[in-house]
Formats: structure tokens, C-alpha cells, sequence
């Protein structure tokens, strides 16, 4: 199965839905990988991986060990890999030496990076010289502190008509596609319908041209147990887990595991 490349993934506008999935690791990696079209290295890894409060703290070195490891693991889809906060965000420049080297030291297939108007002259900069840009609109973790928090934008009039501002910026600044983020289903349907580039929703709606989930809230293994309004949990991993931990557990402690056939024979 050869991997897919952008010229694949703009053939999904107006078509068949592209599926895009969270992967940090290589054994779930090889178990998504044939069914999905885009594997996103998020900067989620932070919060599922690591256990940080927000994606803030996460690093670059932490983004290109995952986005490698990944990439090593898969055949089919395409990679993608987060740029972690501050590492784009001071000048186009800033943002080439960094997404370069995450493009180099992971073999990643391309970057996202969150941001509408602001960064559409980063991406334009770093498409310009060979750097694939994934851009990402609405509700942006990276700024959950001037947000307030993770809620959901587009309330107002105002605030619709900056995201879609937002969202015609980064097409015309060369973004292959664009991902939005937490905001209301009208406004996620007249911005896929206005773009010619994909659009690809996470609470956002099911009009766009793809889907993104984070694999641990759909597998049911987030820690805290709170799971986002828009996430549908396709299994309940959590329990299945913790149940092979506790069976396990009590047959060490009762010595019937490991039994003769999990020991090596003794040699005649």
C-alpha cells in the first residue's frame, strides 16, 4: 500500500470524507494506519502522553521523536506532525528553521500550525520553500489562556466573520487544508462550501470535507474520564485494560502465571 500524498488528499473536497486520527505511537500507528487517510503527531501528546494541563509545555524534540516514530511504524497514510507552541509563532524565519528540521529529523510528510490572518504570511513563507502546511482555525489550544479556555467560537456575528477571514487567509496563503476546531455547524458549513481546499472538523460539522478525533477520547482511554461533547467513543479501552491489569495481578499473586507452557523446559 503506497502512502498518500497531497495531491491524493485534494482529491477528497467535495467527496469522500477524508479520515484523520491522533497517533503518538507505533503499535496503535500500524493499527490505524490502513484505515485512515491522515495520521495527525498532535500536540495532544501533551496532555494524553504527558500528562501536562494544556498542550503548552510540549516540545519540539518531543514532536519529532513521536512524528518519527510514527512515520517508521506506517506505509499508507499521510503524516502529519503539530508545531508545538513558540516554536513558529516570532517570525517566519523562526518558524522555516524549526518546521525544516521537524520535516528532515521526523520524514514527516508535512506541519501544522494553529492561527488564521496572524500566520498567513508564515505560511505562505514556508510553503513557498517546500514546507506542506496543514493550517488549523476557530478554537486553537495553543491559545487557550487569551481564549479563556476551551470553549467553543463563533458565538457572534463578529467573531464568525473573523473566523472565516481566518480560514480564506491561510487557503490563499497555500495551506493544503485547514482544520476546524470547536466551532458552530453553520459556520463550518459556509466555510467548507467557500474554500477549495479541504476542511477537515472536530466539533465542527459533518458538512466538512474530513474528520480528526483524538484516539484516546475515542478509544475511551482518557485519564481524567471527561470526554468533549463532540467525541463519540468507539470502545471503551479503559475497562478492557484495566480488567487484563487486574487478572493479571492476581494470577502473579497466586503463582499460576507464568504457567509450563509460558517457562522454557529444562534441557535434557
Amino acid at each position: 500500500m503506497s502512502r498518500l500524498t497531497l495531491r491524493d488528499i485534494s482529491t477528497h473536497k467535495n467527496a469522500t470524507p477524508l479520515v484523520v486520527i491522533t497517533s503518538y505511537t507505533p503499535p496503535v500507528a500500524r493499527l490505524f494506519d490502513p484505515h485512515v487517510d491522515i495520521l495527525l503527531v498532535g500536540d495532544s501528546l501533551g496532555m494524553v502522553q504527558y500528562g501536562f494541563e494544556s498542550t503548552l509545555p510540549v516540545t519540539l524534540d518531543m514532536m519529532i521523536a513521536h512524528g518519527a516514530a510514527v512515520r517508521r511504524a506506517t506505509t499508507h497514510a499521510l503524516v502529519v506532525v503539530d508545531m508545538p507552541f513558540g516554536s513558529y509563532q516570532q517570525s517566519p524565519g523562526q518558524a522555516f528553521e524549526n518546521c525544516a528540521r521537524v520535516m528532515k529529523e521526523a520524514s514527516c510528510d508535512a506541519v501544522k500550525l494553529e492561527g488564521g490572518e496572524a500566520m498567513a504570511s508564515t505560511i505562505e513563507f514556508l510553503v513557498a520553500r517546500g514546507i506542506p502546511v496543514m493550517a488549523h482555525v476557530g478554537l486553537q489550544p495553543q491559545q487557550v489562556n487569551t481564549l479563556g479556555g476551551y470553549r467553543y467560537q463563533g458565538r457572534t456575528e463578529d467573531e464568525q466573520a473573523a473566523i472565516l477571514r481566518d480560514a480564506k487567509a491561510v487557503e490563499k496563503a497555500g495551506a493544503f487544508a485547514v482544520v476546524l476546531e470547536g466551532i458552530a455547524e453553520p459556520l463550518a458549513v459556509e466555510i467548507t462550501k467557500t474554500l477549495a481546499i479541504p476542511t477537515i472538523g472536530i466539533g465542527a460539522s459533518a458538512a466538512c470535507d474530513g474528520q480528526v478525533l483524538v484516539a484516546e477520547d475515542m478509544l475511551g482511554l482518557t485519564a481524567s474520564g471527561y470526554v468533549p461533547g463532540f467525541v463519540k467513543q468507539y470502545a471503551q479501552l479503559s475497562q478492557t485494560i484495566s480488567t487484563a491489569a487486574e487478572n493479571y495481578a492476581k494470577e502473579v499473586r497466586k503463582r499460576t502465571f507464568p504457567a509450563p507452557e509460558h517457562t522454557y523446559g529444562k534441557k535434557g
